[in-house]
């Protein structure tokens, strides 16, 4: 593994945190410059890693060196720089082709060497010349080659060196430097293939993202403003990410025993970027700036949202409440935790697998669970109080026609954490108040009814009219009450988790039993959650 530090870069407008990370791409960990401000975090891969040496800069902070436009290295340069693309192999001179060379070089005071380097033991190669910065010190020798092998440096033998090993030893070469090079036409695709981060996969967000009107996320009342920065670079050795409705977490993807990981999911949740740290304390101030810096995104993203939403609907709701994400999981799906888009509306739990992309998308949630019927069942982490590095968890149980579903969520913080379960009990009681009344067809003692379930009024079942009753009767007639009584009656609720409810009120009667025809889980819990609204209207803990 790179030895990796994080130390700030002075002078970047807008940077917030800044540091060199290992970014994990196919399998492997590469060293990376990443720099985060408020709305991007970018990634830089240069060959090289270092202030001496990256595109012929001895200033770190100048990716370009003064070489504008530098492309990819994944396609063809411009005539600033020599790569793999410009010095072909059947333009290396037959001599000089797997001969061993010593090149002198004099350092410039701005641009050093002027070339940058890949390779080095932990990649299986040599370390080689990727790149030479045109007018500078080693191009200037005519007697390099893009391709060359650098053996040694000024006596120092790097022929099993390190990439940070062949760094250290050409800065500490001072400004005469000798190269003992060899030139190799196999390491030739090595070369030319672009810088790790080049493979980063990441969404390009359509135009109409994520609007639900389908146009960009902006206020109708504010100016318009500038396109967000593209997410594909111009250049394959840094990608700039935006962060706006990114999920940032941990240990979802990637096992993570030493807790120095950090994992950023594309708002369609297809793309992950991990991303490792030295140390657990650099790990928990990094996670501490990119939570920050998505959180308040996200808030913007809401706000612009729920304006739409207000016009438009959402799902079948009128008012978004609260929205973000989450990792989620069922009970069949055990330990397998993925990026959860949820949003609570005023009566409704929307589940969306990824940011939706337009209106038709937005009105068609994974899944929507109505308030009323859904509780929470667990709040906190699995063990223990809250506190930095526990698992933040909290359940909901929906009761349903087809029995109860179960959902766990996993929250990054405790404020996340009381932000969502508070969201969920309060809308749960909002929406006992504002529906106030469900009704069902039952069977009671082989009579046809409708129970109803009032939130002031409590409980009645009726005696359902029969067809004759209804042609014999001049006027509508009132349905005849069988039973009615008050929440507070109520001693005893049970169910067979089949179709049958049975109720005990302490009457005459002695225990009720309702045949529902189907589950009676949904209305277990609706009338569960009508009694936990009035608990808590009453200022008592429900």
């Amino acid at each position: 593994m790179a030895v990796v530090i994080s130390t700030g870069i002075s002078g970047a407008a807008g940077v917030q945190k800044s540091g060199y990370l290992e970014v994990l791409v196919r399998e492997r960990w590469h060293k990376v410059l990443a720099g985060l401000n408020e709305e991007t975090l970018t990634l830089s891969c240069e060959e090289t890693d270092t202030n001496g040496i990256t595109n012929g800069s001895y200033n770190g902070n100048n990716n370009t060196a003064g070489h504008p436009s530098d492309p990819a290295d994944d396609g063809p340069q411009t005539a600033t720089v020599r790569t793999a693309f410009t010095d072909l192999p059947e333009q290396v001179p037959e001599e000089i082709a797997n001969r061993k060379r010593c090149v002198k070089v004099t350092k410039q005071e701005v641009g050093g060497l002027g070339i940058s380097i890949k390779g080095g033991k932990e990649n299986k190669m040599p370390i080689l010349i990727s790149k030479i910065f045109k007018g500078l010190a080693a191009d200037q020798t005519q007697a390099l080659y893009v391709g060359d092998a650098i053996l040694s440096v000024n006596g120092v033998n790097l022929r099993d060196a390190t990439h940070d090993e062949a760094v250290q030893a050409l800065k500490r070469a001072g400004k005469e430097v000798t190269l003992e090079v060899k030139y190799m036409r196999e390491a030739t695709p090595y070369v030319k293939r672009g810088s790790p981060v080049s493979e980063i996969g990441w969404e390009t967000p359509p135009p109409e993202s994520p609007r639900l009107g389908g146009s960009p996320f902006t206020s109708s009342c504010d100016p318009p403003s500038p396109p967000p920065p593209p997410s594909l670079s111009l250049r394959g050795d840094r990608r700039c990410l935006p962060l706006k409705m990114c999920y940032v977490t941990r240990a979802m993807t990637t096992p993570d025993p030493e807790n120095r990981q950090l994992e950023l999911h594309s708002p369609d949740a297809r793309h992950t970027v991990v991303l490792r740290c030295p140390d657990q304390p650099s790990t928990l101030a990094w996670f501490s700036a990119m939570h920050s810096a998505t959180s308040a995104l996200a808030q913007r993203a809401m706000a612009e949202v729920v304006g739409n939403a207000a016009r438009t609907g959402i799902a079948g709701s009128k008012e978004i409440r609260h929205l973000g994400w989450l990792a989620g999981r069922t009970e069949s799906e055990k330990q397998r935790w993925k990026p959860v888009l949820v949003v609570v509306t005023e009566k409704d739990l929307l589940l969306y697998n990824g940011l939706p992309r337009g209106k038709e998308a937005w009105h068609s949630p994974a899944h929507t669970y109505p308030l009323l019927a859904t509780r929470l069942v667990h709040s906190g982490p699995d063990r223990g109080s809250p506190h930095s590095g526990t698992e933040l968890s909290f359940a909901t149980r929906t009761g349903t026609r087809l029995g109860i579903e179960a959902h766990m969520f996993r929250a990054e913080t405790t404020k996340d954490l009381s932000l969502w379960t508070r969201h969920i009990v309060n809308g749960c009681h909002a929406s006992a108040e504002m529906i106030k009344e469900v009704s069902t067809s039952c069977l009671y003692r082989s009579q046809e009814c409708r129970l109803v379930v009032h939130y002031e009024q409590g409980f009645s079942v009726l005696a359902e009219s029969s067809q004759a009753e209804e042609r014999g009767a001049h006027t509508p007639t009132r349905p005849r009450v069988l039973l009615s009584y008050p929440f507070e009656k109520l001693k005893m609720s049970s169910d067979d988790g089949v179709r049958m409810l049975f109720l005990d009120f302490g009457g005459k009667e002695g225990e009720i039993q309702l045949d529902l025809h189907s589950c009676p889980k949904p209305i277990v819990f609706i009338l569960h959650s009508f009694l936990s609204a009035k608990i808590s209207r009453l200022g008592l803990v429900a």
